[in-house]
């Protein structure tokens, strides 16, 4: 689909099919490489929203029927046209997002696995049993679906977010509407095609795209009854409030200030390449980007020295290309970034490594911002207190492993945090006592595999379920227990004393 002016049209998928809805009103989406206008999107009005629930709707009466062996084949199917166009997915992600081929194709393959995990539904929604709890009298729990599924998903992951929740919606019976970010719209339209191509009943899963009027609509919707999202804290927060006082179930994950602990013990040469690789991936748009590097005792200097060399050495252009970091994913959030390197000067930091100055192999109207390092940074500036989202790495020192445990744990989020140690009991003392809900050790973007669960605890995480995982399967599912008696002819009789086992 197309506009008037012939700008390729991005539209909702509702019902088995591609769209328009109302179009009333549409957002640009650029490519960021060059900041050139490359598509539009439909903006959904509360009509468009109201369409993708009834055809949700409709489609879950059939679907939560259908058998757990058939809904497993087509959750194959699906994984094996995923795996086998993987590359095309991502070649849409770094058109829109900017993110570099390589780290595009690393998000298809861990949203890949969430969808492997997904196609064990059989097993994971599995209930228990339990005969003779009484004279003849048996015990067992199922799980059942909820209905219809409302998933809003952020920029920085336009694929594997979604695919943290609908595998697992979908598998356990459910229908989905999945809301994707307006500034990288087409990857959620490619994996509705996909499913269709598997098989996926129409209404199963549809798109509408849009702003905050699509999302109030689906959150207050009675027909919705869960909600997952992915976002800033303060969007989050909102999400949860407004849903749950519609009565719905809801995951709300919100933003991060994610540690990198460093004791004089750690090899600082793993220590340096793991601040770089985590800080500055995904040109820093990541919610478990390492953004706050705490220096312990007198190894601060030659980290930061390290750390220094490193990003001297980064390549940035096109992520199309052979660059080791893409530009920001539009003009108003580069420069929202680009606004606290003046902050941290003001505010007493060392700039040590100016992202503004580095050589750029790209567009020069591309949204560009290299990475950029700050040390003695203090908890009190803005570099270190607010969420930024971009390729901006700061140094706190500390003098002793409990400041910087303190440190931690004082700061309101509550995502993830890692260690970098050769000492082992330090390391499983930091796992008990720092108050995140992701532990890396040695590791810095302690992302867990899909059998276990993603989400933090603090300001990251509204709700009490984290995201995928056997978590998530309980997310999508109401445990119900039944209590069974199939009585034989000696059985009966009047007694109006309360129900004892026997």
């Amino acid at each position: 689909m197309a506009t008037d002016d012939g700008v390729p049209l991005v539209s909702h998928w509702i019902g088995g099919r591609a769209t328009e809805g109302s179009f009333a009103r549409s957002g640009d989406v650029f490519d960021p490489s060059t900041g050139r206008l490359a598509k539009q999107v439909a903006y959904a009005s509360p009509a468009d929203v109201d369409a993708a629930v009834a055809a949700a709707r409709a489609a879950f009466d059939a679907w939560r029927v259908t058998s757990l062996a058939e809904r497993t084949r087509v959750l194959f199917r699906f994984r094996e046209l995923l795996h086998a166009r993987a590359d095309d997915l991502a070649a849409i992600i770094t058109a829109e997002h900017g993110k570099v081929l390589s780290d595009a194709r690393g998000e298809v393959a861990r949203g890949l696995e969430i969808v492997e995990f997904a196609c064990g539904a059989p097993h994971l929604v599995k209930g228990q049993f339990s005969e003779e709890v009484s004279s003849r009298v048996d015990v067992y729990s199922i799980r059942q679906p909820l209905g219809v599924i409302a998933i809003i998903s952020p920029f920085n992951f336009p694929a594997m977010v979604p695919c943290w929740f609908f595998p697992l919606a979908i598998a356990t019976g459910n229908t989905v509407i999945l809301k994707p970010s307006e500034k990288d719209p087409s990857a959620a339209n490619w994996l509705a095609a996909l499913w269709a191509e598997a098989g996926l009943p129409a209404g199963v899963f549809n798109v509408v795209h849009g702003d905050k009027v699509a999302v109030d609509r689906l959150l207050e919707h009675p027909d919705v009854q869960a909600v997952s999202f992915v976002g800033s804290t303060p969007i989050a927060r909102y999400v949860y409030e407004t849903a749950t006082s519609f009565g719905k179930r809801v995951q709300a994950l919100g933003g991060a200030k994610n540690h990198m602990v460093v004791l004089p013990d750690a090899d600082l040469d793993l220590a340096a390449d793991s601040a770089v690789n985590a800080g500055f991936g995904s040109a820093g748009e990541r919610c478990m980007a390492i953004s706050a590097v705490v220096a312990v005792g007198g190894v601060a200097d030659e980290l930061v020295a390290k750390i220094d060399k490193r990003i001297r050495g980064l390549a940035v252009g096109d992520g199309r290309g052979e660059s080791d970091m893409g530009p920001l994913v539009t003009q108003a959030h580069r420069d929202k970034v680009a606004a606290y390197l003046d902050a941290g000067v003001d505010a007493g930091a060392a700039l040590v490594v100016d992202g503004r100055d580095h050589v750029v192999d790209g567009d020069e109207s591309g949204f560009w911002l290299g990475p950029t390092l700050f040390d003695h940074v203090t908890p009190e500036m803005s570099l270190y207190t607010d969420e930024i989202f971009g390729p901006v790495l700061s140094v706190v020192r500390v003098a002793t492993y409990d400041d910087a445990l303190a440190l931690v744990n004082a700061n309101p989020y509550g995502n993830g945090s890692a260690i970098f140690t050769n000492d082992g009991g330090a390391a499983r003392r930091f796992q008990n006592e720092v108050e995140v809900g992701m532990v890396g050790i040695n590791v810095p973007i302690p992302v867990p595999v899909s059998y276990y669960s993603f989400g933090g605890w603090k300001n990251s995480l509204f709700g009490d379920s984290h995201a995928y995982g056997t978590e998530g399967v309980h997310f999508y599912t109401r445990g119900k227990v039944v209590t069974s008696r199939w009585l034989d002819p000696s059985h009966g009789g009047l007694n109006l004393g309360f129900p004892q086992h026997e």
